[in-house]
């Protein structure tokens, strides 16, 4: 005889002190299982939405990021009139070259200091980057030490505030606008002319190239070319595919994340475990009326179950919502790859809402099936008996 459906549904209504318990302890879980995974989606999004899927990303061979990457300026010249490269309607490549610098600099309110990252542009760079637009004030002007800085940077930095200025080394640098990366690895950065940035941080060489093909077709060919070519000892790959490899700060925080979930599930299977014991040994002589009355075992065993399933569902649910109130918040971390501070924002994708109500799920059937087997197992007439 299958066991009715509301009898679980009324008892964790009547016990509801119990049933508070379980539900706020998976709540919790499964909000930190969430949150942390948010910001590792954060990042990944961050880096996954930065480049155009047409341009190539030029580094030093042997490099595992711009910032490490070190080119001399021939290499320029001798690159840009190839014929695979495309040209604006002035009949120039679509070429340019970056330098990356960090800088130390103080945070608002006296939060320390962090590293961030200077990309020096040249004029083609932000043709090639429409993804990156002024949000205030306005751009650089070579020649007059002006930088545009990150709009999510200067809410975080001293000195960034449009007609500010800060120094770094016997450089002094004005901030003339703020730009918006659209959610990319741009946000995270501070930009002013390549040839003045070389100049006042003593760089000899560039850190990057970025081109763009004319086609599909020229761009594998123009790949070929440069890793092909003995003399440059470069390598070329699509700046989409560059940038969407750069996760490496997002890998330690995932694993974070998974270790505590792991870690806290253990001690909820335990509450839950705890809770639905206590729950068991409170409805004893209800359980022993119940197989009194036909219901089998594993009818008793299949309630126990859904009722610490669903409260399970319950809580999962309550976590997740209350880690929604953080997507979209915007933090920092350090990157690992420019040892530079990165913007990015929490991310709580329907994927993420997903693994925390089936992970919650998981808790409340494992802490729910050893105390459900007890209870199919008591004796009838000593579940009858019992007080």
């Amino acid at each position: 005889m299958a066991l009715p459906l509301r009898y679980s549904f009324r008892n964790a209504l009547v016990r509801w002190r119990s049933t508070s318990a379980t539900v706020l302890g998976i709540a919790l879980v499964v909000f930190v299982f969430v949150l942390l995974q948010s910001l590792a989606a954060g990042i990944e999004r961050s880096s996954g939405n930065t480049g155009d899927p047409r341009n190539l990303l030029v580094v030093r061979k042997g490099s595992t990021a711009e910032s490490a990457s070190l080119i001399a300026r021939q290499n320029f010249q001798d690159l840009r009139y190839l014929p695979e490269i495309a040209r604006n309607p002035q009949g120039e490549p679509l070429m340019a070259a970056d330098v990356l610098v960090l800088v130390n600099l103080p945070r608002r309110q006296g939060a320390g200091e962090a590293n961030v990252l200077l990309r020096g542009v040249t004029p083609r760079g932000m043709e090639l980057r429409p993804q990156v637009r002024l949000a205030a004030g306005r751009w650089f002007e070579p020649g007059h030490r002006e930088v545009v800085v990150s709009a999510k940077l200067a809410r975080r930095f001293e000195h960034f505030d449009i007609g500010q200025s800060f120094r770094s080394g016997s450089a002094t640098l004005t901030v003339v606008g703020w730009l918006e990366g659209g959610g990319s690895a741009f946000d995270s950065e501070c930009w002013l002319d390549a040839d003045e940035c070389r100049s006042l941080f003593e760089r000899d060489m560039y850190s990057s190239f970025l081109i763009r093909p004319r086609d599909a077709a020229a761009g594998e060919q123009l790949m070929a070319r440069i890793e092909a070519d003995r003399r440059f000892k470069l390598k070329a790959e699509r700046e989409v595919d560059y940038y969407r490899k750069q996760t490496m700060t997002a890998a330690p925080i995932k694993w974070l994340g998974n270790f505590l979930a792991v870690t806290m599930s253990i001690g909820a299977v335990f509450a839950a475990m705890n809770t639905m014991y206590a729950a068991v040994g409170s409805r004893t002589r209800e359980i022993g009326t119940l197989r009194v009355l036909g219901f089998r075992r594993r009818s008793v065993v299949l309630a126990l179950l859904l009722e610490g399933g669903f409260l399970a569902l319950i809580g999962g649910a309550l976590g997740c919502a209350v880690a929604f109130y953080w997507n979209g918040y915007t933090t920092a971390t350090m990157g690992f790859e420019t040892f530079s501070e990165i913007v990015f924002e929490f991310r709580i994708t329907p994927r993420l809402v997903a693994e925390g109500l089936l992970f919650a799920v998981m808790v409340g059937l494992a802490g729910t099936f050893l105390p459900a087997l007890r209870a199919a197992r008591l004796p009838v007439i000593a579940a009858l008996k019992s007080l």
